[in-house]
């Protein structure tokens, strides 16, 4: 697997890692980021994994950071909306 593929694979999870307990995409995050570290821990050993699979581990990561993130409280929004008072 190209090295690219896999700093992917670990910065995806890093990131579902460090998302707050508090979010309910953490919870759904921890099966999918096991998920992970278990492809690169099998790239790792010289495994391989299909192709399709890792690609959907991949989307799959994406769409929860995409979502996680939307629960982020503006802070700039937030800051205009307490001076405006």
């Amino acid at each position: 697997m190209p090295n690219a593929r896999m700093d992917l694979l670990r910065l995806l999870a890093a990131r579902l890692e460090r998302l707050s307990v508090d979010s309910i995409w953490a919870r759904r995050a921890s099966g999918l980021r096991r998920s992970l570290v278990k492809a690169v821990e099998a790239a790792d050993a010289g495994q391989e994994w299909p192709a399709e699979q890792l690609d959907m581990l991949i989307e799959r990561s994406f769409d929860i950071l995409r979502k996680a993130a939307r629960e982020i409280p503006d802070a700039e929004a937030e800051w205009k909306r307490l001076r405006a008072q």
